[in-house]
Order: structure tokens, then sequence, then C-alpha cells
């Protein structure tokens, strides 16, 4: 009988990691392997390699990383460059060493220079200036997809690399202070509905543009890019632009978006666009017509994920209380 496949989803607790073992959980022929912090620092090179020596994965996700919002970016910069190089090279050669051929390295629209035209191509990698903002953090992702084009050119292997446009879903964080806009806006209006507030107020003019994507749809992308044949893969790509966006190839404006927050929270008051707030980039917008012309495509609508997002919010919302 053919042994299973051995898949490590390295970072499995974090929204991203935990969609793909939703994705993979209860496939035939897959044995998924798991680790906590608690169980294994990804930041201790020794420790990631003697678990890659004796697991001997056959497959490895890398959706582990350090994450954060504007202010913790800009707060810890060193950490945020300092221990997401370390994470992505322990992994990455730590894999290898134990030959391992196949592996899928996440990392974010963030890679692209801030005045890149729109919608953001592949292309568009290295071209210009980086948000000052996340910049660290860009530059550890940046190096995370040349560390996997670097293995395949030197060492043959088979490491792929996906770049999603903004996230949310089961397993964001809905923190109040460094939450991302969707997880934000989902309970704000919540305890507007809660505490029956007449009027939510959100920063800047609501014009800006944002592309947002589903965490399901993200983890069934991954895990579509990870299963391509490689001849497949190589012929959309290229040694050293390997990377791939992800995302819906749609966007909406900071209104729309809030209004559909609404509708889904069941807030009925007044929205107030606080215009003395800064609006960032006016348009954040992944092109995605290599991983269309791979034979996928985003499923999932905002109003549906946002209910999808929400109803997780409501059933977890004990372990964000402050």
């Amino acid at each position: 009988m053919n042994r299973p496949q051995r898949i490590f989803v390295a970072g499995h607790r974090g929204m991203v990691g935990s969609g793909i073992c939703r994705q993979l959980r209860g496939r035939a022929g897959i044995e998924l392997l798991t680790r906590t912090r608690d169980e294994l620092d990804l930041t201790d090179q020794a420790a990631v390699h003697e678990f890659m020596q004796f697991e001997c994965p056959d497959q490895v996700y890398l959706a582990a990383a350090k994450v954060g919002g504007i202010y913790a970016n800009n707060t810890y910069p060193a950490e945020f460059i300092r221990d997401n190089l370390v994470i992505e090279t322990n992994l990455i050669h730590g894999a290898h060493l134990a030959g391992v051929q196949k592996l899928l390295f996440l990392g974010s629209s963030c890679i692209y220079p801030r005045s890149a035209e729109q919608p953001m191509r592949e292309e568009a990698l290295l071209t210009g200036e980086l948000e000052p903002t996340n910049e660290p953090y860009a530059i550890a992702k940046i190096a995370g997809i040349k560390l996997c084009e670097s293995y395949n050119r030197q060492y043959g292997r088979d490491y792929r690399s996906v770049m999603p446009t903004n996230l949310y879903g089961p397993n964001d964080n809905f923190h109040p202070e460094n939450s991302h806009v969707i997880p934000a806006l989902l309970r704000r209006f919540h305890e507007a509905v809660e505490t029956g507030q007449e009027e939510v107020v959100i920063w800047g003019s609501g014009t800006p543009m944002r592309e947002f994507l589903h965490v399901d749809d993200m983890a069934a992308a991954s895990v579509h890019v990870m299963e391509l044949d490689e001849s497949t893969y190589q012929a959309h790509t290229q040694p050293m632009l390997s990377h791939i966006n992800v995302g819906t190839g749609k966007d909406c404006t900071i209104r729309e978006l809030a209004e559909t927050v609404a509708k889904v929270t069941g807030f009925t008051g007044r929205l107030r666009f606080d215009t003395e707030k800064p609006d960032g980039a006016p348009r954040k917008l992944l092109d995605v017509s290599r991983l269309s012309a791979l034979g996928w495509q985003a499923g999932i609508g905002l109003e549906e994920g946002l209910r999808d997002a929400y109803q997780w919010f409501l059933d977890h919302q004990d372990r964000f209380r402050s």
C-alpha cells in the first residue's frame, strides 16, 4: 500500500494556516503535520532542522510569519524583518536539507512598490520604492520569494510562492487597536448595535478602493497552486519571477465595504466619514490573470464572506474582550 503524503503546515493556528488545514483535512492519502509554537520554535534553526529530518514531510506550506498592522510595523521594524527572515530561512533551508521537494511560501501584496500601476502585476516586483510603514516586512517577504527561486535554480527544488491580497475570515485578529480594516469594522459595527449607537465613524473619505479575499478562497488557491504539475507551473512563470498573485480581481470603495458590513451586522444608523483622518493609497488591486490562466478563480463573494467572518467573531468574541 502507498503511504500517505505527509504535509507540514507551518503556522497552522493562524488565519491562513488554519484555512489550509481545513482544505487538506479529511482528504484521502494525506497525513497533516502541525506543531504549536511551544512544540516547535520556528526561529530556532537547530530545532527546525531536527524536526524536518525526523518527520521527513513530503510537502511544506510556509504560512507562519510575524504579522501586524501599521502601528506594530512602525514600532517594531527590526523584529518584523528579523523574525520573518529567520523563520523562512530556517524552514526553506531545513526543508531542502531534509530532501523536501515541494514547498509553498505565502507572502503578501505589500511586496509591490507603493506607486505600482493598478492592478498590480507580478512583473511590478522590485520596480520602485516600497511603502515605508511596512518596508521591513515587505523586504522579508521578497527575500522569501528569492530564497525559493534560488533553491529551485541551484538545487532543482520545486518551491513556489503565492502573494495574497487583503485577507479576512475565521481566525482573523479582531483586537480593537491593531486589527485590519474588515475585522475592525465588523467589531465596531457589532458594538454599535449592542450599545444602541446611532452613528459609526469611519476613518478617511470612504473613496479609496481595496480588494478583499476570504481566507478559505486563499487556502483553496494555495492548494491549487501547490498541486499543479511542475511543467504547468513553469509554463506560466519564470525562474526569477515565479510568484503568483492571489485575489478576486475585483475591488470596492471603503464606503461600499462599510455599507456591506452595516448590512451584515444589522446596523441601521448613520455612517460618518472622518476626512481629517488619512485615506492611504487611492487603490490597491492585484492582477490575477496569471492565476486565472492556471485554472483558479475566487468563489466567495464579499457579503457571503463577511457573514461567515462575522459569525466566527460572534462564536469566539470572548477571546477578544478588552
